[in-house]
């Protein structure tokens, strides 16, 4: 009879403890959900973060060859912090307002350089080899991205107009293959 009286008592507990359990396992699947999904809204901010960075030090290279200076325009900054305070200036002159890190890794810019003009920087790009969300709806000067596998395959890349090579007035002859260009008013990079 003892038994008989603490049956039901057991089976409520019983389906207690299920109900307890089945709650914990959606409550768990909800978070790796929830968790997942933070993931993906982290990721999707740092490769807008990148976008803006990267078109940030782009278009900073690109103001720093297109300043005329010594009467040649063309030249590349040698190293980034060129782009915060031009060195061809006495005073200060920034082709961008500060150095910014890679988003995506939290470390430096991998440079992009330009053995055509002694090495010097023409772009920037991320080091992550994660893939990127973003496939489509890229500005015309980044509709290579669309492809891209990794975020290393984001280069943002000025490339500097090749300068036309004139030939000495009057001899007739081509310009001589030094390997640096020749600038108009004959000024060598």
């Amino acid at each position: 009879m003892f038994f008989a009286m603490t049956s039901p008592l057991l089976r409520q507990d019983g389906i207690s403890l299920l109900v307890v359990l089945v709650m914990l396992a959606i409550l768990g699947l909800s978070l790796g959900l929830a968790g997942s999904t933070w993931k993906t809204v982290v990721q999707r901010s740092k490769e807008a973060e990148l976008l803006f960075r990267g078109d940030q030090y782009r278009k900073a290279i690109e103001s720093y060859a297109s300043v005329k200076h010594g009467g040649a325009s063309g030249m590349l900054p040698a190293k980034l912090e060129d782009l915060l305070r031009d060195p061809r200036f006495p005073g200060v002159v920034r082709h961008i307002r500060k150095l910014y890190k890679d988003p995506m890794t939290g470390g430096d810019f991998e440079l992009i350089k330009d053995p055509r003009y002694g090495n010097r920087i023409k772009g920037v790009y991320s080091s992550s080899d994660e893939a990127p969300f973003k496939a489509g709806g890229f500005p015309q000067e980044y509709a290579t991205f669309a492809n891209a596998e990794s975020y290393q395959d984001w280069k943002f890349i000025y490339e500097p107009k090749q300068p036309q090579q004139r030939r000495p007035a009057g001899s007739g002859q081509q310009p001589p293959a030094s390997g640096h260009p020749v600038f108009q008013g004959g000024q060598a990079n």
